[in-house]
């Protein structure tokens, strides 16, 4: 296991600053809330919203965001804990479903972005969270007109974009042995298609 790969399977909800974290509609403060949610599989109603909010805010347009390599690593672990309960369980069957399609526009960002040239991405994933990557915490509503990192970064931060590609690729791949449990099952066609479209490492 490298580096990058013990960081994610280690990585505490509780260690990652989701508040300074930007997406594409604002910051990723309320992740941790819609995580536990959609975890819980109990409410098909409140996971469906929960995972919309996710969703919706860490890929916009084929943009990732500085919450996206986060975000994927706990989506991957959610994904994992559903895979075995779709037979019996309708909340896990929507995640599942759900994911598939999303895994599938990540990998299309990914492919698309390491069709063009870029910069090298930071050396580690953690790397990310050093102090002047991270926005500022936001207090109140009027706080959110702060710019985001795509505003607040300099031109020499090309080498923090590209790692929220890169590091969202790392945290995908993770997903790829998973596939494999979803044969025999009416996921089995889309499994495959995901597997074929997540670039190698």
């Amino acid at each position: 296991m490298d580096k990058t790969q013990a960081y994610m399977q280690n990585l505490k909800m509780e260690e990652v600053p989701w508040g300074r974290l930007d997406t594409a509609y604002g910051r990723a403060g309320d992740f941790p809330e819609y995580f536990k949610t959609i975890w819980a599989m109990t409410d098909l109603s409140s996971v469906k919203s929960a995972s919309s909010e996710i969703l919706s805010n860490i890929e916009h347009q084929s943009t990732l965001w500085h919450s996206t390599p986060f975000a994927m690593i706990f989506l991957v672990r959610i994904f994992e804990h559903a895979i075995p309960q779709t037979t019996e369980n309708e909340c896990a069957d929507f995640i599942v479903d759900a994911l598939l399609e999303f895994f599938e526009v990540i990998a299309d960002c990914i492919n698309d972005y390491d069709g063009m040239d870029h910069d090298d991405p930071l050396p580690d994933f953690s790397d990310l969270l050093q102090e002047d990557y991270l926005g500022a915490e936001l207090c109140d509503e009027d706080d959110e007109e702060e710019e985001d990192s795509f505003e607040r970064f300099e031109e020499s931060d090309y080498d923090v974009f590209y790692s929220f590609w890169y590091y969202s690729h790392q945290a995908l791949l993770l997903c790829k042995p998973l596939l494999s449990k979803l044969e025999n099952t009416p996921f089995q066609e889309k499994a495959e298609e995901l597997n074929e479209m997540i670039p190698q490492a």
